[in-house]
């Protein structure tokens, strides 16, 4: 008789057991979706280095000053950038002289485009006007939000370098002294959080 209650007891414990485990018509689990930050930026040219080099033209006839024109002009490098933000935070490009220094009566400008090209998102906005390069950064595309540009020349923002005199041939000219040797300098530009 005991053998048959302790049955019958194990038989309501297993039973309640399984009442508990039955599966329904409907379940549930937890999925986590991590989207990176994402600040990438480098520049690009269709064949060779980013190295380039701008030239006065020397004048050909006594009286005539040095002039500054396709040689002293460079529209090569393309700047790509690849960029998820956080929130409603945007992003911005600064550039500037980070070694060396433009020579006296001269100054080096850059000017960048619309981006073109491949890549989606928020795109940053252009500076209007060409930037006169120093060791401050200054601000040459802003308002990138989640966005690429696409990758290589020919995608991002064209950047078009030109040197010129300080402020006019006449005023400048007499400033102007000639080097065995060019001058480096490092221009770097630099993606961040505004």
């Amino acid at each position: 008789m005991n053998l048959t209650k302790l049955f019958f007891a194990a038989a309501i414990v297993l039973s309640a057991n399984a009442a508990f485990a039955q599966d329904t018509n409907s379940d549930s689990h937890l999925v986590n979706i991590n989207i990176p930050q994402v600040a990438l930026l480098d520049l690009e040219v269709a064949t060779g280095t980013t190295a380039i080099t701008l030239d006065g033209t020397a004048p050909t006839e006594a009286g005539l000053p040095m002039t500054f024109g396709a040689a002293a002009t460079n529209a090569t490098i393309w700047m790509n950038y690849s960029s998820i933000v956080k929130g409603s935070v945007s992003r911005k490009v600064t550039v500037a002289i980070t070694d060396g220094t433009v020579p006296t009566g001269l100054k080096l400008t850059v000017l960048a485009s619309e981006a073109s090209g491949t890549g989606g998102g928020t795109k940053g906005t252009p500076a209007a006007s060409a930037i006169t390069l120093t060791a401050t950064a200054t601000d040459i595309v802003k308002g990138i939000g989640s966005a690429y540009t696409g990758d290589g020349a020919n995608k991002g923002h064209n950047l078009t370098y030109k040197l010129d005199y300080a402020t006019s041939e006449t005023t400048d000219y007499g400033n102007l002294r000639f080097s065995d040797s060019s001058a480096p300098l490092t221009i770097t530009y630099t993606l961040s959080d505004i």
